[in-house]
């Protein structure tokens, strides 16, 4: 990278209410400094014997997915050169036999590069969660655990918001805000390493002949190294580009839908992203100019201008939707997109 990237905002640790106010409600990327350093796991997990023995010591045996990559993928989670599969091969193991091979590889010059992703704590280390409790989000936001040695997971989004705690090893976050998106040279949205659409740019050595535009997406980037204790905070589709630095990381995540309370609800924007595609982007440009229009004024547009000429009881899927109502629409959508024709 040419020019350093802005620093991300930081903050000391927070409660949970100052957590809502400021920094949720600010959709601002922030550091929480120390937010977890209180952690029985961070002193427990300085080093990789301890972190083992850890880690071991709360393992149900539960099987967790792990990938493995070659060392001449230099830790780069990636696609294959014809792009017709990944760079990597996946297991199912314990998360114990894990940190033992991370412990192992820490004796390896160049060692291939090894890491579970995602991870339910309940389905593999359920103690973990007792000892150790975040408090800045409801009790149903079910955290998960990533452990790994050096390696690096391209430039992608999540549609939730997302907060990381960095116990063991060292990460380096860098984020670009969501409208850099014409800028990531994005790959394919149905088929990507990591399950969720990724920048195709190498951070570290992008190829600026083939994506020019790049440059455009590193003045406006910003970057932190975490190190145990801390924890980010990143917005949802804020794109992030994450690197394990030492030889050995842990982390533990919490993703949520915003102004849900941990539910989903079953409500996916994704979705609607994706009958977008379908239904809008072959359509002629005057006809798709026309649904842009209602789309910006009914979603994007200021609600008294949607409904403030309709009385209350008659603004129906236009007025405050409750869950029973939200369950009727999704029904509603459900019906119509298993008939055919439609």
């Amino acid at each position: 990278m040419s020019n350093p990237p802005t620093p991300i905002r930081e903050s000391g640790a927070v409660d949970a209410e100052r957590f809502r106010r400021e920094v949720v409600a600010g959709g601002q990327p922030v550091v929480l400094r120390g937010q977890v350093a209180g952690w029985p796991a961070v002193p427990r997990c300085r080093s990789t014997t301890s972190l083992l023995a850890y880690l071991k010591g709360l393992d149900t045996g539960g099987l967790v997915d792990a990938v493995m990559l070659p060392p001449e993928a230099d830790g780069r989670i990636f696609y294959n050169e014809r792009m017709d599969g990944f760079n990597f091969v996946r297991n199912r193991v314990t998360l114990s036999a894990v940190a033992e091979q991370v412990v192992r590889y820490g004796t390896f010059p160049r060692p291939p590069a090894v890491a579970a992703q995602s991870a339910l704590v309940r389905d593999c280390v359920p103690g973990f969660a007792a000892e150790n409790q975040l408090g800045l989000v409801g009790e149903s936001v079910l955290p998960r655990i990533w452990l790994g040695n050096a390696m690096m997971t391209p430039t992608h989004l999540d549609e939730w918001c997302n907060v990381a705690c960095v116990v063991a090893g060292r990460r380096r976050f860098t984020l670009f805000p969501p409208q850099q998106i014409g800028n990531l040279y994005v790959g394919p949205l149905d088929f990507a390493p990591t399950g969720a659409p990724m920048s195709l740019v190498h951070l570290r050595q992008p190829d600026f002949a083939r994506f020019p535009r790049f440059r455009d997406a590193l003045d406006a980037a910003q970057s932190a190294e975490l190190s145990p204790g801390d924890a980010i905070y990143i917005p949802p589709l804020w794109w992030h580009n994450v690197e394990s630095l030492a030889a050995c990381n842990l982390l533990v995540n919490y993703w949520w839908h915003v102004g849900t309370g941990g539910q989903g609800g079953g409500n996916s924007p994704f979705d609607c992203l994706v009958h977008a595609i379908v239904g809008l982007r072959d359509l002629p440009a005057p006809t798709r100019d026309a649904w842009r229009a209602l789309i910006e004024h009914y979603v994007f547009g200021p609600q008294e201008a949607v409904n403030g000429h309709i009385p209350v009881a008659r603004r129906g899927l236009l007025g405050a939707l409750g869950p029973e109502d939200a369950a009727r629409w999704r029904a509603f959508l459900a019906q119509r997109l298993g008939t055919p024709g439609r």
